[in-house]
């Protein structure tokens, strides 16, 4: 269709400002010029949610790759078991894994080899505590991530027989060794045995009562257990909630997440943190494409954290400040919603020692939402 010659002569005879003014008023004009009123204070801010923008963009995606290619998996639930801290919260030990095992079904136990309690005389090894819980899961089919080297779960963290306490790094680490030895050679035969949990939380410097966090340690450890038994995986875990990936050595065979929800903190007071499940869908996807190794939740929260002193010692309200039933259900379905599927609870001696106090809410809770 051709342009009317009046009409392109009337066009040709608009002022040079009005054509102009035209151009300005299209949307990438007008963004221009908004864009080039802004103050440098702006400008800064903008990009910076814009840069958010994308990267929250980029996470969602990554977890829902993360998600969609697990779907088809079934999840496996287990939990941490430490007998001795069952025996100072007043349960009978024995009774209590069995209980776990049994009445919850959970067929994969997370169990410590607490330096502390196997060396308490240097030289001298008695590992009778640490066997019964390896005869009780191969009796029934248990499968089990042993915690291994100096740091392991619960406080203090770092496990050190008293007569090591006073000796330099250069005197107690080859003591270490030679008691990793000890602990690896008795039970890598088990067939109870799945996995290795080396150093819990390593680099967590502001928890616990540890001294040394060097990497070369670590190496070497990991190089010494894989030098005994190269058949079992080595899993390393990363800290609370922590947002980076483990990119350098030694390279784990599995990598272990930690989520704790509810806790306390001096400064804070109780809060919750913010992260949604999908985060953890992110961390694990991130740290597949890095590095080509799967990762599990070795420790989800499902005890309370107490503001001062410890649990057994805590009233009913303190405990459910921080983990009520109602705060077991959102967990358990929170940990469903992560898409990971090996998750290792946090808590079970808690829930019931709650049982034999006379409240058996928690344990009952836990079992229906596991069912």
């Amino acid at each position: 269709m051709k342009l009317d010659k009046t009409k392109k002569h009337k066009l040709s005879k608009l002022p040079t400002k009005t054509r102009a003014t035209r151009r300005l008023n299209t949307i990438p004009a007008r963004s221009l010029v908004a864009w080039r009123s802004f103050g440098k204070i702006k400008k800064t801010v903008f990009l910076f949610c814009l840069t958010l923008i994308f990267l929250i963009f980029g996470m969602r995606v990554a977890a829902f790759k993360y998600q969609r290619s697990a779907s088809d998996q079934d999840i496996k639930f287990g939990t941490t078991f430490v007998s001795s801290y069952a025996e100072h919260l007043g349960l009978e030990p024995k009774d209590t894994l069995n209980s776990i095992v049994d009445d919850l079904t959970l067929k994969n136990l997370r169990l410590v080899s607490y330096w502390s309690e196997h060396e308490q005389e240097r030289g001298e090894f008695d590992f009778s505590d640490l066997d019964w819980q390896f005869k009780l899961a191969e009796e029934k089919g248990v499968k089990i991530s042993l915690a291994i080297g100096l740091r392991q779960p619960r406080w203090p963290e770092c496990h050190m027989p008293q007569w090591a306490l006073n000796l330099s790094k250069d005197e107690w680490y080859p003591e270490l060794k030679v008691y990793m030895n000890e602990v690896v050679e008795r039970y890598k035969d088990s067939p109870a045995l799945a996995s290795y949990q080396l150093e819990n939380e390593y680099f967590l410097e502001a928890f616990g009562q540890c001294t040394d966090f060097s990497r070369d340690r670590l190496v070497e450890e990991f190089n010494l257990v894989k030098g005994l038994d190269s058949e079992h995986p080595i899993i390393l875990s990363r800290s609370n909630n922590y947002g980076g990936f483990a990119v350098g050595e030694p390279q784990a065979d599995i990598y272990g997440i930690s989520v704790y929800r509810k806790v306390h903190n001096q400064q804070l007071g109780y809060f919750t943190y913010p992260f949604p499940a999908w985060y953890y869908s992110f961390l694990a996807q991130g740290q597949l494409s890095l590095t080509g190794k799967p990762s599990i939740i070795h420790e989800f929260q499902l005890e309370p954290w107490i503001a001062n002193g410890e649990i057994k010692d805590a009233s009913i309200e303190e405990q459910d400040k921080t983990m009520s039933a109602e705060d077991i259900k959102k967990n358990i379905a929170f940990a469903k919603k992560t898409g990971i599927k090996e998750v290792y609870f946090w808590g079970a001696e808690w829930w019931y020692f709650r049982a034999q106090n006379g409240d058996p809410q928690i344990l009952e809770t836990v079992k229906a939402m596991l069912r």
